[in-house]
């Protein structure tokens, strides 16, 4: 069986825990386990969320904004994409040596007249109280909404409409790699006068990984 497997954000890093490396690392550990025994015997594409992830890196971009002006939110969507497949790649390969791995940095297109940029609703980065989420809505002009007892900072999440490395993905994945792509749901682009530039958003890993399956022509979707 041909197989999509979405690995949600918080599943990486849970609610409440520290922004920490190490305590990513221990959770994909576990993640890992667990997609190795699907790989062993199925062929396997792997997705991942980034929402906790591209927060902290919003965060820690936003510390140094009196030197650097702060990176876009696909630049930062890109550096999880790396950060979280890398972690990913090392944990499978230690569980399945005999296993190439491909873990790709995927495009995907959005439309630049979705109305979601008018209207945020992406949850990224770590829990805050109702002061510290004002302060930052003043300080920084961040959207947030609540999540729970808490509140979260929002952004737009528009809708895949294609994903630019899609060819690259079926040949790794048919010439027997597991392949870590579309993290994130992808660094979100639009065709502009026949270029690809970045937006300021974030995809639903979900909606992105549902569009993958289906032109992968794979068996399951896995979320």
């Amino acid at each position: 069986m041909r197989v999509v497997i979405a690995l949600g954000g918080n599943a990486l890093l849970k609610r409440g825990e520290p922004l920490e490396a190490e305590v990513q690392r221990a959770n994909i550990h576990s993640a890992a386990d667990a997609i190795a025994k699907v790989a062993a015997e199925h062929e396997v594409v792997l997705t991942h969320g980034n929402g906790p992830q591209v927060g902290l890196l919003a965060l820690q971009a936003a510390a140094l904004e009196t030197q650097v002006h702060s990176y876009p939110l696909d630049v930062l969507g890109a550096e999880s994409e790396g950060m979280i497949g890398y972690m990913l790649e090392q944990a499978l390969t230690n569980r399945m040596p005999e296993r190439r791995m491909a873990n790709l940095i995927t495009q995907t297109v959005v439309d630049a007249n979705d109305p979601a940029f008018g209207n945020p609703t992406k949850f990224v980065g770590p829990v805050y109280g109702s002061s510290e989420a004002t302060q930052l809505t003043e300080g920084r002009g961040w959207q947030f909404r609540e999540d729970g007892e808490h509140f979260r900072r929002v952004v737009p999440s528009p809708l895949p409409l294609e994903i630019l490395e899609l060819d690259a993905i079926r040949y790794l994945s048919r010439g027997g790699f597991l392949v870590i792509c579309t993290g994130g749901g992808g660094v979100p682009v639009v065709r502009k006068n026949g270029t690809v530039e970045g937006v300021e958003a974030v995809i639903d890993k979900d909606r992105a990984s549902s569009l993958l399956a289906g032109k992968l022509g794979f068996d399951c979707l896995m979320l």
